[in-house]
């Protein structure tokens, strides 16, 4: 009997679907498998290249079947789809994923280590508490357009505005009104000391990590982006050039060619949108000073300001700081600005 040598493993919440081959790619078995049963399975096999999806738990599963020998393979699920074959069903993703695995071009998500996916939890909290508070202070906004008050954006108008309820506002009010902006306001005060820990966290990472030390030496990365980088990136091995490593953060335009004619259209937005976010919201402040202060005369920015939109500029920017963010942490060299000659 064939001894298996690929299984892809189609990952679940309770049943799992496993799909074995042997070394020239023949189907030996396609099962179900409970939660529980899982890895007494990978026990009993031989040590072979197991292959999942990227998705959730799969790096968990991940380390738990590379503790017992298993050469394992994540791979980004638009990179699978192309390989199922016809109606999609547990059996056929898994068998789908085993032949993906199989591909010499193939490309792999490395798998992360539980404190690499800890310091992405902080990140993760903290975009989830922003939203939240961003979301609280448009409830409130719009609560108090139904009584005739137009408030300003933004949070830093929060604090006169408690100082409105209880005063001039709260005399306008309903009871029951005055009583839900308060816990309105309540809860927007503890968001913002909650997201003022986590910055405190984040900022004391970026002081203690080389890494993010060197990031940060990158004009429009701060600490949140720096030691975000630090977190949520794979290896910069894991590229070729630092425009593959803009490309996996979607900051490259997206193609549309043919017939020997380049058409490029907006940017892809694929990969990681966190570390695109943070790179585009620092570019910008990047593009504001420069346009504000002027920008060296004779280099790329000075010249992309007077010619083209501001939003563009700040996210061809953060494509710019992409690529330079690869070769610093090749290099494992401080950022050097280039001398713009007279």
């Amino acid at each position: 009997m064939e001894e298996v040598s690929t299984i892809g493993l189609d990952i679940a919440k309770s049943v799992f679907q496993v799909h074995g081959a042997d070394a020239a790619g023949r189907q030996l078995f396609s099962k179900r498998i409970t939660r529980g049963k899982l890895l007494e399975f990978f026990a009993a096999q031989p040590r072979c290249l197991v292959a999942m999806e990227a998705c959730g738990s799969s790096h968990h599963w991940a380390r738990e079947l590379a503790q017992m020998g298993h050469e394992v393979r994540l791979i980004p699920p638009a990179y699978v789809k192309p390989f199922v074959k016809r109606q999609k069903n547990d059996a056929a993703d898994a068998e789908a994923i085993c032949e993906a695995a199989l591909r010499p071009n193939m490309r792999f998500v490395a798998v992360k280590s539980e404190e690499q996916q800890a310091s992405g939890l902080v990140f993760r909290t903290r975009d989830l508490l922003v939203r939240q508070r961003t979301q609280t202070i448009n409830a409130i906004r719009g609560h108090l357009a139904e009584y005739g008050w137009v408030a300003p954006r933004g949070p830093s108008w929060v604090a006169m505005l408690g100082e409105l309820v209880d005063d001039e506002l709260g005399a306008s009010l309903p009871p029951a009104a005055r009583d839900m902006f308060r816990i309105m306001l309540g809860v927007l005060e503890e968001l913002d000391v909650r997201i003022g820990q986590l910055d405190k966290e984040i900022a004391r990472r970026a002081r203690e990590d080389e890494v993010a030390r060197r990031l940060m030496t990158i004009p429009g990365i701060g600490p949140i982006a720096a030691t975000a980088i630090a977190a949520l990136a794979p290896a910069m091995e894991t590229f070729r050039c630092g425009r593959d490593f803009a490309a996996w953060l979607g900051l490259t335009p997206r193609q549309k060619s043919t017939g020997g004619k380049t058409r490029l259209g907006h940017i892809s937005k694929m990969g990681e949108r966190t570390l695109r976010r943070l790179l585009i919201i620092g570019a910008s402040a990047v593009v504001q000073h420069a346009s504000r202060r002027g920008a060296p005369e004779g280099s790329w920015l000075a010249g992309m300001l007077t010619r083209k939109p501001r939003m563009l500029i700040s996210v061809a920017q953060a494509n710019k700081t992409a690529r330079i963010v690869w070769a610093v942490l090749m290099t494992k060299q401080d950022y050097r600005a280039r001398v713009v000659s007279g």
